[in-house]
């Protein structure tokens, strides 16, 4: 029988845009001895744990952490603040976007899926004018929330929340504003506070590099009373009761204890390094991988530069080019995952994630093995990449405090 070889020499290079690769400082955190999640030790950690993640939400409110994926964190969102039969205004931008709205459809929520047309749609971010002239015909309130993605994983594409929070103020509408920053935080500009946001649903393994299984919700003082009259079905999610253990440090129910160290030292991780600075190395490290998109003579998934993301480059193979095919080939020759095109975009291009754990050295040789791989694959680049994001970054050094 044939046996693959899934530990080759050397280190696997995981530029998926998440999960991404976990620090061994974090999975030194993660293997102490698991304690009491009952006890005064833990009840310290717990308030800690909370204090620190309001900082990276840029929130002075509650923040729900769950021992779930992201999409625990969606479901939270939506049973919480809604009822059955409530009507919701989403908005298409991708992949994510559209299993959101699957979601609401199992929870018997009625949602409206707004979005430009086809495959071109899933290119451009939410369309806070489109939001604003829908909530306008909703003269009868029935709309009770508006949901949308900040940082599309499956498109590379980061929306502007708060042009979509003065939407819905210009339209003088009541619906709350529940947004999706699974991928974007830690990684992307994200202001639960200042934007107006409701609901914040967010997850561990992107920005904050955490291995999969811790997710959040960011409230706000309306939401958590709006929670107070929703009536879809929920135990495990219900914020009243992890709120009240909260106060304590504590949780209702057994907690992911070793992840929630791995969180702590994540967020000290972070907060040493300064958010401003996370934040600008990742827009660094996205212009870099962009330059070298553009030398290969290549389309970037997102045709709006106003809306780049700072946590992956979609790169779009030509006519006729399987980019599934070019990941393969990639992935058996260099030992580099890249993130597959989802849903519409399946087979029309890759991603390339350049977020979290990283540096200037792994993304050279992730681009490496992008425009090797393609080389192999027959798709024809006009120059260099790799050179091209070599003197991007030799031309704009990291500032002072950044790692």
């Amino acid at each position: 029988m044939l046996k693959l070889n899934f530990h080759p020499s050397g280190r696997h290079f995981l530029q998926i845009p998440g999960p991404s690769p976990v620090p061994d400082r974090i999975l030194r955190a993660m293997s102490l001895p698991t304690i009491d999640h009952r006890g005064p030790e833990f009840g310290a950690l717990g308030l800690e744990l909370l204090s620190k993640i309001q900082k990276i939400f840029k929130t002075d409110n509650p923040v729900i952490i769950y021992p779930a994926s992201g999409t625990g964190a969606w479901e939270a969102a939506l049973a919480n603040t809604l009822s059955p039969g409530d009507k919701v205004l989403m908005f298409e931008t991708g992949h994510f976007a559209t299993l959101w709205h699957k979601m609401a459809l199992r929870l018997d929520i009625q949602p409206e899926f707004l979005g430009l047309p086809g495959y071109e749609g899933w290119r451009h971010g939410v369309q806070a004018d489109m939001i604003e002239a829908r909530l306008k015909e909703d003269a009868g309130h029935e709309l009770k929330a508006v949901c949308v993605v900040h940082n599309e994983t499956s498109t590379g594409v980061t929306s502007d929340i708060a042009a979509v929070r003065k939407a819905i103020d210009a339209a003088g509408h009541p619906a709350l504003l529940i947004v999706d920053t699974i991928s974007g935080l830690a990684s992307a500009d994200y202001r639960h506070d200042e934007w107006g946001v409701d609901v914040t649903v967010s997850g561990s393994q992107k920005g904050l590099m955490l291995p999969p299984g811790i997710s959040f919700n960011a409230l706000s003082p309306k939401a958590i009373e709006v929670s107070k009259q929703a009536k879809l079905p929920k135990s495990f999610w219900a914020w009243d009761e992890i709120l009240e253990a909260n106060k304590n440090g504590y949780w209702p129910y057994t907690p992911s204890t070793n992840l929630l160290y791995g969180l702590n030292e994540a967020l000290d991780m972070l907060l040493d390094e300064g958010m401003d600075n996370v934040l600008a190395r990742h827009q660094r490290w996205a212009a870099g991988v962009r330059a070298a998109v553009e030398a290969w003579g290549l389309e970037i998934q997102c045709l709006d530069p106003s809306v780049y993301s700072p946590v992956l480059t979609g790169v779009v193979m030509p006519e006729g080019v399987d980019a599934d095919a070019v990941r393969k080939i990639i992935y058996e020759r260099f030992d580099l995952s890249l993130g597959m095109g989802l849903g519409k975009a399946k087979g029309k291009m890759f991603r390339i994630g350049h977020l979290g754990d990283c540096n200037d050295l792994t993304l050279i040789a992730t681009l490496g093995g992008c425009e090797a791989g393609m080389k192999l694959s027959g798709v024809n680049l006009n120059g260099s990449g790799v050179t091209a994001a070599l003197d991007y970054f030799a031309a704009n050094p990291l500032n002072a405090g950044e790692r």
